[in-house]
C-alpha cells in the first residue's frame, strides 16, 4: 500500500524533500493552501523528480463555501445553486476547468469533483454519477471518483450498502474516499465507523476499482486489509482527518496546533517532547525509539542520550519523521494474501499494545493522540472484515 502526500499548509518542502528521498511517490495537491501559481511550481517541481505523481483535489465538498482561497480558483463555482448547478451549463463550466487545470499540472489522474454526503441517498447518488458522466466524457486521463462522506452516513450500513450497489453501474477508474471523522476526533474510537470504511473499501476493491483515501493517519493503515491501494496524509492534524469546517471559512487549526509531536511507530501513537523527558528520566526511552527498519533519521536526536527537550527536535523534522516512517508502515502493511495482511496488522497491534502498556506504567501517554484504547477498536473492525469479505478476499486478493 501506497502513502501520498496529503498537501496542507506549509507543505511545498516537504512534499519536495519526501519525494525525492522515496525516489517516487505522489502528491495531492490543495487548491486551498495554494493559489493558481503555487499550483503550478509546485507541479513543475514535483514532476521534475523521478517517478514523481500530482493529483489536485477539487475539494468542491461545500459548493457554499466562502473560503477566500478555495473561492479564488477559476473553477469554483459562482452563484451555486443546489441542484439546478448540476443539471445546466454550472456542471459543463467546472468540469472544463478542472479539465484544463488537470492538463496545466500534468496529473496523473483526475479526480471528479464531488459533494460531501451528510445522507446517502438518491439526490446524492444522482448527482454523483451526473458528476462523473460529465468527467469522463471530458478527461484526457485515469477518472478517480470522489466519494466524499460524513460521518453519520460512514456509521450507517445501510446507507454503505446503497453506495456500493449505486458503485456496481459506475465506472471510474478508481475512487478517492474521504471520511469525516465522528465528533472531529483525531482517532477514532467508533468501531462500526471503522468497520463501515473497510467495508466499502474492500466493496469498491472487488469491483476491481483503484481505491486511494484521503485524510489519514497511522489508524488507517489497517485499510491494507481491505486491499487499499494507497492511504493520504500531509502534516498537520487537519490533514490527516477530514474536518468539512476547513473547507468553509478561514480556518486556523494550522496556527493552534503548534505544539511538536513525535511518533512513535511501534506505539502507533504521537508523544508531546515533555512526555519523552518523562521517559528519559525512568530510562524508558529506549522503547520509544523508531526501528530501523522503518528508514526515519529524523528523529535520532532524540535518542542520543541527552534529555529530548535539549536537543532541538524541530517542527520540520517531526513532520518528516512522522510521514517517513507511516510511508514504510504502508508499505509493509500489504502482504501477499489476505490472511497475511490481517496478520501483519493484528502484529502491529499487539506490539503496540506491548508498548503502550510499559510507556503507561511511567504516565508516559499521548494524550488525545495515545492510541491505547484504539487498538481493540481496530481488532473490532478487523474481525468484522473476515467475518463479511474475508472469504471473497481471500480468494481473489491477487487479482484486486
Amino acid at each position: 500500500m501506497e502513502l501520498g502526500l496529503q498537501f496542507g499548509y506549509g507543505m511545498m518542502d516537504h512534499c519536495r524533500s519526501l519525494i525525492a528521498a522515496w525516489g517516487g511517490g505522489t502528491a495531492v495537491l490543495s487548491p486551498r493552501d495554494l493559489n493558481g501559481d503555487q499550483l503550478k511550481r509546485l507541479a513543475v517541481s514535483l514532476k521534475a523528480l523521478p517517478n514523481a505523481r500530482v493529483l489536485v483535489d477539487p475539494q468542491v465538498y461545500l459548493p457554499h463555501s466562502d473560503h477566500e482561497r478555495l473561492c479564488s480558483h477559476d473553477y469554483w463555482p459562482r452563484d451555486y445553486q443546489t441542484g439546478a448547478f448540476w443539471v445546466g451549463t454550472g456542471l459543463s463550466h467546472l468540469v472544463d476547468r478542472l479539465c484544463a487545470l488537470n492538463d496545466e499540472l500534468g496529473s496523473s489522474a483526475f479526480i471528479v469533483p464531488g459533494l460531501l454526503a451528510q445522507r446517502i441517498d438518491d439526490d446524492w447518488l444522482a448527482t454523483q454519477r451526473l458528476v462523473l458522466e460529465e468527467a469522463s466524457s471530458k478527461a484526457q486521463r485515469p477518472i478517480f471518483m470522489t466519494l466524499a462522506l460524513g460521518a453519520d452516513a460512514v456509521k450507517d450500513q445501510d446507507q454503505i450498502t446503497q453506495l456500493l450497489d449505486a458503485a456496481a453501474d459506475w465506472k471510474p477508474d478508481g475512487y478517492y474516499l474521504v471520511c469525516e471523522h465522528p465528533g472531529g476526533k483525531y482517532l477514532v474510537d467508533d468501531p462500526d465507523w471503522l468497520a463501515n470504511v473497510l467495508d466499502l473499501v474492500a466493496g469498491l476493491k472487488l469491483l476491481n476499482r483503484y481505491v486511494m483515501l484521503g485524510y489519514c493517519n497511522q489508524q488507517m493503515l489497517i485499510a491494507a486489509s481491505a486491499k487499499a491501494d494507497a492511504i493520504c496524509s500531509g502534516t498537520w492534524m487537519n490533514v490527516r482527518s477530514f474536518p468539512p469546517d476547513k473547507f468553509r471559512t478561514q480556518y486556523d487549526d494550522e496556527v493552534r496546533q503548534r505544539a511538536t509531536w513525535y511518533y512513535c511507530p511501534q506505539a502507533l501513537s504521537e508523544y508531546k517532547i515533555p512526555f519523552l523527558d518523562i521517559a528519559h528520566r525512568l530510562k524508558m526511552l529506549n522503547r520509544m525509539g523508531p526501528p530501523p527498519i522503518l528508514g526515519s533519521s529524523y528523529a535520532d536526536g532524540l535518542f542520543t542520550g541527552a534529555k529530548p527537550s535539549t536537543v532541538g527536535f524541530t517542527e520540520q523534522n517531526a513532520f518528516r519523521h512522522f510521514l517517513q516512517c507511516l510511508h514504510s508502515q504502508a508499505a509493509a502493511a500489504a502482504q501477499p494474501t489476505f490472511d497475511d495482511t490481517v496478520a501483519e496488522h493484528e502484529r502491529t497491534l499487539n506490539e503496540a499494545e506491548d508498548v503502550l502498556r510499559a510507556l503507561a506504567a511511567g504516565n508516559v501517554r499521548g494524550q488525545l493522540r495515545d492510541f491505547a484504547e484504539l487498538v481493540d477498536v481496530n481488532r473490532a473492525a478487523l474481525g468484522i472484515l473476515g467475518a463479511t469479505r474475508g472469504p471473497m478476499l481471500r480468494r481473489r486478493w491477487a487479482q484486486l
